[in-house]
């Protein structure tokens, strides 16, 4: 494995952990410090440095078009959604995007119903993908930049797990927006967010639902993490939220070491990234994994335990056999 990334792994270190109903959450910090500055897209958008819209006045599903108009990085998060333009959409990896530069990302659509206007440009949705989706969708994404180079999704499995969330969660939605869960469940996710509180010094957190461990995040920057955590809380808060089974929590902290050392034994890629540095793709028997890299730092990892149907030896189902598409 990458120097950078062992190093990076073993400063890794955890917090007590926190419970609300069937969710648990143990805090991850950084021993140490280190890495370039940057800001969120929440940020960026916020003061206005920061512009996202379609390719083109036609569009394209897989893809929309950042312009960083400041002197400073900007971090999109994976999973993190975009609302407006011709459908909302989710980023399909972490990108940094350089000071005064302008490039193209790579998104999916969670929006499957609408392909027209309601803004000219994007705004920050306030939310990450459910965390599930997300974690197949990371998988998708892994699977195609190794075999092509390009960080595309499986679309159609994106939408009919959107379907299928909207369906649990009893929600129609005339254009069947992603976003339109979450908004229907805002107080519900709430009562999360306001029981599972930020740690100072925190960088990441390690997440449990039903007791099973489902995986983690982590950033570089405190800063960061504090913008993102409440967006990262609610991607599991709203997988918790429909799956309430309320089976016992187990000691996440007694599993956390062992999981975070595991990582070691996982096949890694590497990629460049469509942003700044260098996007490191990780499969092993039982998780899948990313991490951003970029002048030697780890800016971002993330890493989910597979379900079972989708663990190493295990035959692929319909949905992981079908070929990629998109709209």
């Amino acid at each position: 494995m990458d120097q950078n990334i062992k190093n990076f792994i073993g400063r890794i270190q955890s917090g007590d952990m926190q419970v609300h109903d069937n969710l648990a959450v143990i805090p991850l910090f950084l021993d140490g410090n280190g890495g370039p500055s940057y800001i969120t897209l929440k940020e960026a958008l916020e003061k206005g440095v920061l512009t996202v819209k379609e390719v083109s006045e036609g569009g394209t599903v897989p893809e929309l078009k950042v312009i960083n108009k400041g002197d400073v990085l900007v971090l999109l998060l994976d999973g993190e959604e975009l609302a407006g333009a011709k459908q909302n959409r989710v980023l399909n990896t972490t990108v940094l995007v350089a000071a005064n530069s302008e490039i193209n990302i790579p998104v999916s659509c969670t929006e499957h119903g609408r392909w027209s206007y309601t803004s000219s440009e994007f705004s920050d949705s306030d939310i990450i993908m459910a965390y599930n989706i997300k974690r197949k969708k990371a998988r998708s994404v892994m699977r195609n930049v190794r075999e092509s180079g390009r960080f595309a999704s499986d679309q159609g499995e994106v939408w009919d797990d959107i379907q299928a969330m909207s369906g649990n969660a009893k929600v129609y939605s005339s254009t069947g927006a992603m976003k339109d869960v979450f908004e229907s469940k805002e107080q519900e996710l709430d009562d999360y967010l306001k029981s599972i509180n930020i740690i100072p010094n925190q960088k990441g957190m390690m997440v449990m639902i039903n007791g099973a461990l489902l995986g983690f995040d982590i950033l570089s920057s405190e800063s960061a993490y504090k913008v993102l955590h409440p967006k990262l809380l609610k991607s599991v808060a709203i997988e918790a939220l429909l799956d309430r089974k309320k089976k016992a929590i187990v000691p996440l902290a007694a599993i956390a070491k062992g999981f975070l050392e595991n990582i070691a034994s996982c096949e890694y890629t590497m990629h460049k990234s469509v942003g700044l540095g260098f996007d490191y793709r990780f499969e092993g028997k039982e998780k899948v994994g990313s991490a951003l890299v970029h002048e030697d730092s780890v800016i971002h990892m993330a890493f989910f335990t597979l379900a079972e149907s989708e663990k190493i030896g295990k035959m692929s189902g319909f949905r992981q056999r079908r070929s990629y598409r998109t709209r």
